[in-house]
């Protein structure tokens, strides 16, 4: 039994270190990978000399939406990088935490493991740990395997007995967490930086639209509005990422903490039921 204990642990931080490692692989690929297909989106579509008139991207008025944006200069890479970063990660998040959730609705999970436990059938409540998977049934699967033990561990108390079980629902639920809080930080930092990023791209677009204004000795009203507009793209593309970022990262939040309320909700109910079990 204790062999089969430590198996199952060992499998659990197998399982976290490959998925720490993926999720840093991700990462590392997915950042370079999305700053190379913004640069070449921004030369070669936004840039597309049929957007501007005289098929001149420098010197020649935007004719479209594509060839505005293009006129927003060279931060706008860098934001359309951090936009596609934000999806990217966020669906990946999705997915992960959907796993994560397991097959079945965890409210009707934690309830079946109280009644089997009630009953003292501690066979089915493997099945079903097995039938759950997910974080939740991990984390349960490796709470009972230790609960099963410690019945008939003698050399340990009451006491020490509910430590010990409390222990084993604390470490497995820290090789949990960790798997689904990944790339998380990158969100939030986006959700930070992005709008920033954006008002320095309009910054700089306003000090080149009033400065060649200045050499001009003056403009009409329909060139300081495009210079205007044009410098404007970089604020509207850092605030548009920034929200999206904000949402993903609050909603992914919001199911991380139900998940783990779940874990708690069972761990106590182990704990509990092995108290009664050992008066």
């Amino acid at each position: 039994l204790l062999i089969f204990i430590q198996f199952s642990k060992n499998t659990m931080e197998n399982k976290a270190s490959s998925s720490s490692k993926f999720g840093s692989m991700f990462a590392a690929i997915v950042i370079p990978a999305t700053i190379v297909i913004a640069i070449l989106l921004f030369k070669f579509l936004l840039g597309d000399p049929a957007n501007f008139e005289g098929g001149d991207p420098d010197k020649g008025h935007p004719l479209n939406t594509l060839g505005t944006v293009y006129k927003g200069g060279m931060i706008v890479p860098i934001l359309m990088a951090f936009f596609m970063m934000v999806l990217i990660f966020s669906i990946e998040r999705f997915i992960t935490i959907k796993f994560a959730y397991g097959k079945g609705a965890l409210d009707k999970f934690v309830i079946k493991i109280k009644g089997l436990l009630d009953a003292k059938d501690l066979d089915a409540a493997f099945k079903e740990c097995d039938l759950q998977k997910g974080a939740v049934g991990n984390v349960v699967y490796a709470v009972l395997s230790k609960y099963e033990h410690l019945i008939t561990e003698p050399g340990m108390n009451k006491d020490q007995k509910i430590v010990a079980l409390h222990k084993e629902l604390e470490e497995s639920t820290s090789l949990e967490l960790p798997m689904l809080e990944k790339n998380l930080t990158i969100i939030a930092t986006l959700a930070s930086i992005a709008t920033l990023v954006g008002l320095i791209g309009t910054v700089l677009g306003m000090i080149k639209s009033f400065a060649g204004m200045a050499s001009e000795g003056g403009g009409d009203s329909a060139v300081i509005a495009l210079g205007i507009s044009e410098a404007l793209i970089n604020t509207a593309l850092g605030i548009t990422t920034s929200t999206i970022a904000i949402i993903a990262y609050n909603y992914f939040t919001s199911e991380i903490d139900t998940l783990t309320y779940s874990i708690d909700e069972a761990g106590y109910s182990i704990t509990q039921n092995f108290a009664a079990t050992q008066s």
